[in-house]
């Protein structure tokens, strides 16, 4: 083999640079191979592209990729938007912000209304997603527009990579916040409804957001009433030993310390009800003008 040789999978490829094959504007040969010196590299290396990517560079032997990246910037890492540091990724420092012709108060104008997030947590069956559904269904009801982000529906598809691990659920906090911010900037009234089981990642979520954009909601609803509903069996595969790292069981449940609302479980089928809990959450909304353009 003649020195490093690149495969060309699609033929539109042109080979304009010194010592590759040819002068300018020359198509690779009929073998699909651009040819690089011999002197660059030794019999055994070969770096192949696809219709899709390169193979990592990384994998050229360090002449030869000296060589190589010196002669053609686009495939030296100094180009990329994103590069890993001791495995780590490192934030890019060239991207800049673009702001849109058009502000948040347009947006806000238009709907009617004043976009928010409302953070509804607690344990796993305190009834955090039948409110959420409740307070969703009764603003739609007065005209207003809303989105639920459900923690067990987000696993689905944005965070189906994460576990339930400390490290996940934090990134899985995190990723929502994001989302629910951009739902917010929209003009929509955004419902978050997960069990974001520590203060500090909700706290990261409200900090995000103006003040007084983030309403936070506890569901106080005791550990012993959310294990006799079970509606998902989850506490009793807990007990069992077959889940691990379960809120309330063997992983902490941080209590919001200064929560905009708490809905307390009474016991009483009307203050306790889905549809009186999130009255109560929508008094709190225009109380604060949120139901207002």
């Amino acid at each position: 083999m003649e020195g490093l040789a690149i495969r060309a999978s699609r033929p539109s490829i042109f080979c304009s640079l010194p010592g590759l094959g040819g002068g300018n504007q020359q198509r690779p040969p009929s073998d699909g191979f651009l040819k690089f010196p011999a002197s660059s590299a030794d019999n055994s290396t070969k770096l192949v592209v696809n219709s899709g990517s390169f193979h990592p560079i990384s994998a050229v032997n360090v002449s030869t990729r000296a060589s190589l990246t010196a002669d053609i910037p686009a495939l030296s890492g100094t180009n990329v938007k994103e590069e890993r540091i001791n495995g780590e990724k490192k934030k890019a420092d060239n991207i800049v912000w673009h702001e849109s012709s058009i502000c948040r108060c347009d947006r806000q104008e238009l709907l009617q209304q004043k976009g928010c997030v409302i953070w509804i947590t607690g344990l796993s069956g305190s009834g955090k997603s039948t409110v959420a559904c409740a307070l969703s269904k009764a603003l739609f009801e007065r005209g207003k527009l809303t989105y639920t982000l459900d923690g067990d529906n987000v696993r689905h598809g944005l965070n189906r990579d994460l576990t339930f691990k400390a490290d996940d659920r934090t990134e899985n906090i995190r990723r929502i916040g994001e989302v629910a911010k951009l739902f917010a900037d929209v003009g929509v009234i955004c419902i978050a409804s997960l069990i974001s089981p520590y203060r500090r990642d909700r706290d990261e979520c409200r900090s995000l957001l103006p003040e007084g954009d983030f309403v936070e909601v506890f569901m106080d609803v005791p550990l012993s009433v959310c294990e006799s509903r079970d509606p998902k069996g989850l506490y009793k595969l807990a007990r069992a030993g077959k889940i691990k790292g379960f809120t309330g069981i063997d992983d902490p449940y941080e209590a919001p310390l200064n929560c905009e609302v708490v809905l307390k479980h009474t016991g009483d089928d009307v203050s306790s009800s889905p549809h009186q809990m999130a009255e109560n959450i929508i008094s709190y909304l225009q109380n604060k003008g949120y139901l207002e353009g």
